[in-house]
């Protein structure tokens, strides 16, 4: 429907300013810092995306996705009990397979997610792209994060996007997809917008700002201009569509700050696995000290916490 994005504009001194209070907003303390970072937790997707990613680091992140937090850590905050777990694991498609295998003997239902159609620069043939993500599926992913070809909204060219977007859906069968919109190569917030919206029309299950590996990766007034656009979305059709901001959230703070900024602009509703996740490889860490510190009241030497 490209009467919805014809007359898009987007007022960016408004949003750097609202993006400007965002970042000076109070975080939590106490036991409610503690329910907010579990929360985050249970909405990560803990990655690896290295080229010297191997079959035995990948089985390490899984039993980690498994026990985020120590188990005494868990006892003393009365959580130990509550299934506590990551959202999903996310790597490249060949090791998929490792990750389904080892998810699978450690006894859990956590998804494998695998980054597919020519990630992260998305500069490879469509008919590639596709065999990409078909066998992503096939070797057991249940979500998959393709990424768009930056041209196509560069030059304005919005069907060609949606089509090429439609056909990664299809492609992905019964797997839920998340569309990487590689907001820092867009040009401008309204370019986002727009191609946030052509996103969710084409069928994406989420919309998610970066593939980590671009300059700029999540930041506030993106995440604000794609939330707003999610907003609209489901005012006019009835479909709730999820986020994912990805890349350069390493902090607690930042964690929190990020799922304050989703309660706020899309409400509690939003905030659960199926519809907000936060990408990340190393924010578990910091998280995990965080919850150190509020539980033994001192700072986690490294062996402490050998596994974040």
């Amino acid at each position: 429907e490209l009467g919805w994005i014809s007359k898009v504009h987007v007022n960016r001194p408004a949003v750097v300013r609202h993006a400007e209070r965002i970042k000076k907003w109070r975080t939590v303390k106490g036991n409610w810092q503690a329910a907010w970072l579990l929360k985050a937790v249970t909405c990560m997707d803990l990655t690896t995306l290295s080229g010297d990613d191997t079959p035995s680091n990948v089985h390490r992140l899984c039993f980690k996705a498994k026990h985020p937090i120590r188990e005494d850590l868990l006892k003393a905050l009365d959580m130990h009990d509550k299934g506590i777990t990551v959202g999903a694991v996310c790597v490249y498609p060949t090791r998929v397979t490792d990750a389904v295998n080892a998810l699978k003997a450690a006894g859990c239902n956590i998804p494998v997610a695998s980054v597919a159609a020519g990630f992260p620069s998305g500069q490879t043939p469509l008919e590639t792209k596709l065999a990409e993500i078909k066998l992503a599926v096939e070797y057991g992913a249940r979500e998959i994060d393709i990424v768009i070809s930056r041209s196509l909204v560069l030059t304005g060219q919005w069907e060609g996007l949606y089509k090429e977007i439609r056909q990664c859906r299809e492609a992905c069968g019964e797997a839920h997809m998340k569309t990487i919109l590689a907001t820092g190569e867009l040009g401008s917030l309204a370019n986002v917008y727009k191609a946030s919206m052509i996103a969710m029309m084409a069928g994406s299950d989420f919309i998610k700002t970066s593939t980590g590996k671009e300059v700029e990766n999540a930041t506030f007034p993106v995440g604000v201009v794609m939330m707003r656009a999610i907003k609209e979305f489901y005012w006019q059709t009835g479909n709730k569509v999820g986020f994912k901001p990805a890349g350069g959230i390493r902090t607690a703070k930042d964690a929190i700050t990020w799922l304050m900024l989703v309660k706020e602009e899309l409400g509690v509703e939003w905030l659960t696995p199926e519809l907000f996740r936060l990408g990340a490889s190393s924010l578990l860490e910091d998280i995990e000290k965080q919850i150190f510190y509020h539980v033994t009241g001192s700072y986690a030497l490294q062996h402490d916490l050998a596994m974040a």
